[in-house]
């Protein structure tokens, strides 16, 4: 999308690549630019699994060679408020949350936005795999990003109408592949710097050692859905619907997955085979809804996403009731994650969704 020559755009400048060509694609575009450094995480600043320092200064680096002025900003309190607590709650709830889309929602389009409006910006924009447009009806639509195998739509669904009409997301039409060109052709500093993964604002970690700062263990029996003791788990919170990695369920035969939890007895519900019947199921119902126009849309045919790497599944959206949608898929869908979201698309518009019941 592009802007009027005129707008001041505060962009947010995390040290990766993408906000960095978003940075230096704005400016080309004639646009008063400033770049904001967000800092959200304070808890275990110095070990070795957080980059929040060499991430500043790569961002430092960007603007300086960009020409635009930055400012670092620190959201710690709400992220720890308005995310982790959240994150914390529903691990402990037996779900698997998706930080990336409350952190989309809460941090980044919300306490950043705020914060760019009080700079007097026009627009904020962020290296999302993502775009925007006005619909027939006048309102802005988020789109999905030109590179399928980039886009992010899925974790924006929560955007609301107000959010996502102050947004411009720049890499819209770009390819990974192409962002890279530009940022070793401009010589950004950070132009070969791999791709940040692991929980938003805190990185990648191993993930048990992580939890168990915040959360106690739990350890439990493993069993059949017929009750047979089959192992032990070090705790619910570890595993997730689908997994197959780390059970250390010895014996002959296909392998095992989870196929639920029994939060009552602290127990591992698991399977043998992939396509075994508890992991298949053809309906959902998903609350926490949020939808990019402000309102439901209709019921009726569209294809949905339940986890972020998947291929789209044609379904119906058979009702909005009280809070909750209802989703039936043509094909049964594979490990439906309690926790994880369900976001609707229609085309190449991502109309929202909410979380897996």
């Amino acid at each position: 999308m592009t802007e009027s020559s005129t707008s001041r755009i505060v962009v947010g400048l995390s040290g990766g690549v993408d906000s960095s060509v978003t940075a230096w694609l704005l400016r080309e575009q004639g646009h008063d630019v400033v770049g904001v450094f967000m800092q959200n995480w304070e808890d275990d600043n110095d070990d070795a699994f957080c980059s929040i320092k060499e991430d500043a200064r790569d961002a430092i680096a960007v603007a300086d060679l960009l020409g635009i002025d930055i400012e670092l900003v620190n959201f710690a309190k709400e992220y720890k408020d308005r995310v982790f607590a959240y994150f914390l709650a529903e691990y402990q709830a037996g779900r698997t949350p998706n930080p990336d889309v409350l952190c989309n929602a809460e941090i980044k389009f919300k306490a950043f936005l705020d914060y760019a409006i009080s700079l007097g910006a026009d627009k904020i924009a962020t290296g999302h795999y993502a775009g925007t447009d006005v619909g027939p009806d006048g309102l802005t639509r988020l789109l999905r990003g030109a590179d399928e195998t980039k886009d992010q739509s899925y974790f924006l669904y929560r955007l609301s109408q107000y959010q996502v009409s102050r947004a411009v997301f720049p890499l819209a039409a770009v390819r990974k592949t192409e962002v890279r060109r530009i940022a070793a052709e401009i010589k950004l500093p950070n132009h070969a710097k791999k791709d940040s993964t692991g929980i938003c604002f805190i990185g990648e970690r191993p993930f048990r050692e992580f939890l168990n700062r915040y959360l106690p263990k739990t350890p439990g029996a493993m069993r059949t859905p017929e009750g047979k003791r089959v192992g032990e788990h070090a705790g619910l919170m570890y595993h997730t619907l689908g997994q197959r990695q780390g059970l250390n369920i010895g014996g002959p035969g296909e392998p095992w997955y989870v196929a639920g939890k029994d939060m009552a007895n602290n127990e591992l519900i698991v399977v043998q085979g992939h396509d075994h019947p508890l992991l298949l199921k053809s309906s959902l119902s998903a609350d926490q809804l949020s939808w990019v126009a402000d309102q439901a849309p209709r019921a009726g045919r569209y294809t949905a996403k339940t986890r972020y790497r998947q291929t789209d599944a044609a379904c119906e959206l058979l009702e909005v009731r009280d809070g909750v949608a209802e989703l039936r898929f043509d094909d049964p869908q594979w490990a439906l994650t309690p926790g994880q979201s369900a976001v609707l698309y229609d085309g190449a518009v991502c109309l929202g969704g909410g979380v897996i019941r």
